[in-house]
This record gives C-alpha cells, sequence and structure tokens, in this order.
C-alpha cells in the first residue's frame, strides 16, 4: 500500500512519531491545553448543577469529571503536538529540536528511530495501525509505542550516509 503524501502549510517532521516523543515535544501551550481541559469539566459540571440543582451529592461526579477532562485535556494537547510533527500548524520549535536530536544519534552512529526488537511485518503493521490515529481519539485512542523506519522523511537531511540506509 503506498504511502498517502499530504501536502502541507509547513515541513513534514514526522508521519508516525513516537508517542514519548511528541510527548517529550509539547510545548507550553499544550500543557496549558491539557490543564484547561482538566478544569473545564469538573467546572462545567458545577455550574450545570448550579443551574439545575441535583438532589445528589457531587463530589462523585466532579472526581469523575476531574478524570475525564484530564484524560480529554491530555489527549487534545498530543493531538496538537501530532499536528506539529506532521506540518499542519507551525513548526519551527519542533523542527529545530528533530533536527538537533537527530543529526546527534546519526552522528553518534545510531539508528534514527531507534531499535526495535519486532520483526519487519510487525513495525509495517503497528505503522499501518498508528498512522493517522491522532485524529480518531475520539473512537479508539491509539498510540505509536514501536520503533520502526517509517516516517515519511528523507533520512539524508541528518546526515546519514547512503551505506547507512542500505545496512
Amino acid at each position: 500500500m503506498p504511502n498517502k503524501v499530504v501536502t502541507t502549510p509547513y515541513p513534514l517532521i514526522d508521519a508516525d512519531p513516537h508517542a514519548f516523543r511528541v510527548v517529550r515535544y509539547f510545548r507550553s501551550s499544550d500543557y496549558a491545553t491539557w490543564a484547561a481541559g482538566t478544569a473545564a469539566f469538573p467546572g462545567a459540571l458545577y455550574f450545570w448543577n448550579m443551574a439545575d440543582p441535583a438532589k445528589v451529592r457531587l463530589r462523585t461526579s466532579l472526581r469523575l469529571g476531574g478524570f475525564l477532562g484530564f484524560v480529554g485535556g491530555f489527549l487534545l494537547a498530543y493531538q496538537r503536538s501530532s499536528f506539529r510533527f506532521w506540518g499542519w500548524s507551525e513548526n519551527k520549535r519542533e523542527e529545530d529540536l528533530d533536527l538537533a536530536e537527530l543529526s546527534q544519534r546519526a552522528a553518534e552512529g545510531k539508528p534514527l528511530y531507534g531499535t526495535s526488537s519486532q520483526p519487519e511485518w510487525v513495525q509495517g503493521t503497528a505503522y499501518r495501525n498508528s498512522a493517522w490515529s491522532q485524529l480518531k481519539f475520539h473512537a479508539f485512542p491509539m498510540f505509536n509505542f514501536v520503533n520502526h523506519q517509517h516516517h515519511g522523511t528523507d533520512p539524508a537531511k541528518y546526515g546519514v550516509k547512503e551505506k547507512e540506509l542500505s545496512d
């Protein structure tokens, strides 16, 4: 199956970034989004209860709302960070961090995207399952936890030689 090529207003950094890498590249605005989601859900429940009072205690509802807000806020922040990896929103900071990080790995002779103990077919399946998964968080949250070589970028920009690519 050929890779889907999408033209974006900003440069593509990684078509399927590892979950830990997405979180490592969070901006302060992503953390603010996460915090706002965490606070908004129980806040909305509290104000809804003020408008239409319930005869039950709110403690359990607010705790559940806080948990759901925490999870929803994290998923929204993760999605925003992923959009920058895909080049869908401004990503100059991430582009600079990516170039520095992966150029250093290439200079040290390490694989750009890490090593994996899984066979190639498992890595390919993991890529196909997690590619674009950030757009489907509402149905089934799925993250990329597998190191693979399917990232949609040219490794030569990080200083990887042609010989190293064929190994």
